[in-house]
């Protein structure tokens, strides 16, 4: 009786909030942390050293990224699915605590090794490559700072997880600010295994406080049998991550041959925007949702539960903040860019209408992966969904220039929602209820509505009546959600 009531209050609409509340709040957070981080590499080092600690970071990103053989989310899925049997969720946590030592060894081997040939690539020479050599340090502890930050996840430590996430970041910036200030650009390899150090320490110390402390024996078998199935689901993950970022790149080699230079940087431009921007809903679906769906994926009527609410939840917040990026698209150019991006606009208004229907996909989209489908995942996510993105961008481009890249991303999210309805649908006979597509109908109509607003009448005329729109949407909102909250879960 007692696991039920557990599974019933962390699945209440009361939690879901919560913890999406909380997950988007850190995200803020950290993206806040971010920016000024930036702005003292920009005080202290100037658009050079700006230039060095992007390479520095985008080339730990891809190590991080390809070493840790996409586990994290694997990590996530089998704790969650253990937690309520100790002994189970000990071993587990001891197997893939053995994996996280191992990819992040793999990680610091790899950049070590090949710090000559990443310091030509990256920045013609090789007298950067001691420096990677150093950056093998904050590549290891990253890794198994994500590691153990997926098992916190999985056990749904809102609270501690958030913590020590903010923990880390805020010291990491206090650490590693004044190695800017003093040492120039030969600070910026050593702030970043500051950062990475520190968050670590965080995560490995709210970890070492949540799970439980047990001496129990971990046969080679048992070993054997979930290693395999993390590394398998993994490696899924790892192959939609490939494929999502060849057809991002043969898009942009697409549009420099068909279009030009102008045309990839303002697509890149407000591809990162409204990708800044969406992190923060979609990092804190990932961070609350997954874990609770993971607990429940084995019994069909409590997934069902996870999954409608979840989908309620999302439309209703969703729409007004995919509304006020729509709104708002222009002030956030000039305040993240400069006046020169401001003929995205138009685009990132398409992009802001697209974020919502990615929002109604992406609870659908995890139902194949919890429920440990890993070949229709495989299909559905590395493969149509790719596929969808790569072919309605070209053909959308080819047809309307620019502009067609927010088109095709509207047909590529509107595209995604119906294939998840179908499959989900006939491989799991799931359909969203009556009120969650209630609450989707009702965010598509608010959204469309102010998105034609903004764009049929002249400014300011369409901006003040997507505006009231947008009043008008965040008051309903607010409403449903404390109707919601007074239900009885």
């Amino acid at each position: 009786m007692a696991k039920h009531t557990s599974d019933h209050d962390s699945n209440s609409y009361k939690s879901i909030l919560k913890g999406t509340s909380i997950f988007g709040g850190v995200q803020v957070f950290q993206i806040l942390i971010n920016i000024v981080r930036g702005k003292f590499v920009a005080m202290f080092l100037g658009p050079e050293g700006m230039g060095i600690a992007s390479l520095f970071t985008a080339s730990s990103n891809s190590i991080v990224r390809f070493s840790s053989l996409g586990l994290n989310l694997s990590f996530v899925k089998e704790i969650a699915s253990s937690k309520d049997n100790e002994d189970r969720l000990v071993k587990v946590a001891k197997v893939a605590g053995r994996l996280i030592q191992l990819t992040g060894i793999l990680g610091a081997l790899v950049c070590a090794l090949a710090a000559p040939w990443l310091s030509e690539i990256s920045f013609g020479s090789d007298n950067y490559a001691w420096q990677f050599v150093i950056l093998a340090v904050a590549v290891y502890l990253i890794i198994a700072g994500n590691g153990k930050l997926a098992i916190l996840q999985g056990l749904h430590k809102v609270k501690l997880l958030s913590l020590a996430s903010l923990s880390g970041a805020i010291s990491g910036l206090l650490f590693g600010v004044p190695l800017y200030y003093f040492f120039g650009d030969k600070g910026i390899v050593p702030a970043i295994v500051v950062l990475a150090l520190t968050t670590y320490i965080f995560y490995w110390y709210g970890l070492r406080r949540t799970l439980p402390k047990s001496n129990v024996h971990v046969s080679r078998r048992f070993s054997s049998i979930v290693t395999r199935r993390m590394i398998s689901a993994g490696m899924v993950l790892l192959a939609s991550t490939l494929i999502n970022t060849l057809c991002t790149y043969a898009i942009n080699i697409y549009i420099r041959i068909y279009g030009d230079l102008s045309d990839v940087g303002l697509f890149n431009a407000a591809n990162s925007l409204t990708g800044q921007y969406t992190a923060v809903v979609f990092t804190a679906m990932a961070l609350d949702y997954f874990p609770r769906l993971s607990a429940v994926a084995g019994d069909r009527l409590k997934m069902r539960t996870v999954v409608d609410r979840q989908m309620e939840i999302v439309a209703i917040i969703a729409a007004p903040l995919s509304l006020l990026l729509i709104i708002t698209a222009p002030i956030v150019i000039r305040l993240l860019l400069t006046s020169q991006f401001l003929g995205v606009t138009e685009l990132m208004r398409w992009l802001g209408l697209a974020i919502l229907l990615k929002a109604i996909a992406y609870p659908l989209g995890y139902i194949a992966f919890a429920k440990d489908n890993r070949r229709l995942f495989f299909w559905l996510e590395a493969v149509g969904c790719n596929i969808l993105y790569l072919v309605c961008s070209l053909a959308f481009y080819f047809k309307y220039g620019l502009m067609g890249l927010g088109y095709g991303a509207v047909a590529e999210q509107a595209a995604c929602v119906v294939l998840y309805a179908i499959v989900n649908f006939k491989v799991y006979g799931y359909l969203p209820s009556r009120r969650a597509w209630r609450e989707i109908v009702a965010g598509i109509l608010i959204t469309g509505l102010g998105f034609l607003a903004s764009l049929w009448f002249q400014a300011p005329a369409g901006l003040i009546v997507a505006s009231v729109i947008l009043v008008i949407g965040g008051i309903r909102a607010f409403k449903v959600l404390k109707r919601l909250l007074n239900i009885e879960n």
